[in-house]
């Protein structure tokens, strides 16, 4: 159920008018009045009703609305405050203070505040002495055209960022808003331009991931501590002037670059006048190897060691969250390419409406979707404790079944799908394909809908003993959606790659069916996924 409403900048305008007035009407004041009203109380209707009626006066006070509207001073002609010119009463104006100023002093004040940015919607009368609000009353009927606009934009733009209900939508160039009813499950938001974002910490939607686990990614994949472990891994500093140097050759002689200059051993970092021959040569160094064995370096050895092992499982998960955020994008790429001319193609080849190959569009918004999920489990894998080793290999069977799955959508959705497309004339076979991709998008659906429950969960089905992990998991692979056979094979070379285990893993309390390649427990009759009867 969606918790979550997008505004476009008519919903916008439409709400701002509506809470206006419902102030309004409410406190019998002017609309100018409500305005400065809500936009002083966060734009909270029930905010600025329960403080009006316990405490009007000092309401008014705080905000700037004397009760009386003072008169302009009766005269023919009065005195502006700001460039003491006498000029007729008619061409005066001001707020509800009464203070005198010709209509060009206001117009250039007002032109000031609006070009200096948000806080022109606090503006108050020019007197140095008064603290009178400055309505968009007075706004509209002295300023020009475009700084009329301009305070317009800002007051639209305050009705969204100062509720705490509401929120624009950070892609680029997006000018829609959302309205988020709290406390109600899932943060992911799916915005009409067809962003997805998470509503609590406005990055891109994460789920499984939380947003402390996405801010700690995001700041490592940014941060320059990686920088430091690649140097600490693959550099040694020079003895002399203490720059790091990377070795670019076999030899162990090695020169530090100019100004310094100095020649020293790779290996025990002494200089190489000490060496020649009698210490092993250019290749060895044999006072490294007898102080090695004294433990000399064992520190610095054991250092570079962990700055090592830590670079290189860094780089496994990053290089495989990119991929599959790449993958991501090229489907998108290729999702807005069937959607723009290759389904008309495809409706004109096959002879079938379009409406009848929306199959195709449901298949390819899964495979989007699927990416994002499982570019962030790789993410989630990363920060999982290296010591619950149950937990890990139970995680990263899932992954690889999942990983396995989508692949076998992927694939049927973009390489089987183009024989349709080169066809010449319509496929017997087509209907087939259209159960199959169907099919293979509900099986991979339901699967990726209950491993994000899992994960969010912590994989609580998992024990604190390995044992207990390799039952759990055959369990819960069949409520996450079961296993087809091909995908088997896919999900243990997938899972050996990222040193996961499938031990224990058994096909013969299942069956796959032929239609639609979905993996069904041995006591089902018919398929769950495409209601095909079994044998």
């Amino acid at each position: 159920q969606q918790n979550y409403s997008i505004l476009s900048e008519v919903d916008i305008k439409q709400r701002q008018e509506d809470d206006i007035n419902r102030v309004s009407t409410v406190l019998s004041i002017s609309k100018s009045e409500a305005c400065v009203l809500l936009r002083n109380y966060n734009w909270s209707v029930s905010k600025v009703h329960d403080e009006w009626f316990a405490d009007e006066e000092r309401v008014r006070k705080i905000i700037g609305l004397p009760e009386k509207h003072m008169e302009l001073p009766n005269d023919r002609e009065v005195t502006c405050g700001i460039c003491f010119e006498s000029c007729p009463r008619g061409t005066m104006s001001a707020a509800a203070c009464g203070h005198p100023f010709c209509s060009t002093c206001w117009r250039g004040y007002i032109s000031t505040a609006i070009n200096d940015g948000p806080g022109c919607l606090m503006l108050r009368c020019p007197d140095p002495s008064c603290a009178a609000a400055v309505g968009q009353d007075m706004i509209n009927a002295l300023a020009d055209d475009e700084d009329k606009e301009k305070y317009g934009r800002y007051l639209r733009r305050s009705y969204i960022e100062d509720n705490r209900k509401t929120k624009w939508c950070p892609a680029p160039g997006c000018e829609y808003a959302v309205e988020f009813v709290m406390g109600s499950g899932s943060y992911d938001v799916n915005c009409n331009c067809s962003y997805g974002f998470c509503w609590n910490c406005t990055e891109e939607a994460h789920r499984p991931v939380d947003c402390a686990t996405v801010s700690k990614w995001i700041l490592k994949n940014s941060a320059e501590s990686e920088n430091m472990n690649w140097i600490l891994a693959n550099s040694k500093p020079c003895p002399k002037c203490k720059r790091p140097i990377e070795k670019n050759q076999g030899c162990m002689h090695i020169t530090c670059t100019p100004p310094c200059k100095f020649e020293f051993c790779w290996l025990c970092l002494g200089p190489w006048s000490e060496h020649g021959e009698r210490t092993g040569g250019f290749y060895a160094c044999n006072r490294y190897e007898s102080a090695r064995q004294e433990g000399a370096y064992d520190e610095s050895e054991r250092r570079r060691e962990m700055a090592k092992n830590s670079l290189e499982r860094y780089t496994h998960y990053y290089e495989r969250w990119a991929a599959n955020q790449s993958s991501r994008q090229k489907a998108l790429g290729d999702l807005q390419s069937l959607q723009n001319d290759k389904l008309e193609k495809l409706s004109d080849i096959q002879s079938q409406p379009e409406s009848q190959l929306k199959f195709i569009i449901e298949a390819w918004l899964q495979i989007v979707e699927c990416r994002r999920v499982l570019k962030w489990t790789y993410a989630y894998g990363f920060y999982l404790p290296e010591h619950e080793h149950a937990k890990r290999q139970f995680f990263e069977y899932l992954q690889g079944e999942a990983e396995s799955g989508l692949e076998r959508l992927h694939q049927c959705a973009e390489k089987e799908l183009q024989v349709y497309l080169e066809a010449e004339s319509p496929s017997k076979d087509f209907n087939d394909f259209r159960t199959k991709l169907a099919g293979l998008t509900s099986v991979t659906r339901n699967y990726f809908e209950n491993l994000v429950r899992a994960l969010e969960t912590g994989l609580n089905d998992v024990g604190p003993s390995t044992s207990h992990g390799t039952c759990s998991k055959s369990a819960t692979s069949k409520s996450l959606g079961g296993k087809s056979k091909s995908g088997k094979n896919r999900a243990s070379s997938t899972s050996s790659k990222s040193g996961g285990s499938n031990r224990g893993l058994d096909d013969s309390n299942i069956w796959t069916c032929d239609q639609c390649t979905y993996a069904n427990p041995k006591s089902a009759r018919a398929c769950q996924a495409c209601d095909r009867q079994h044998g």
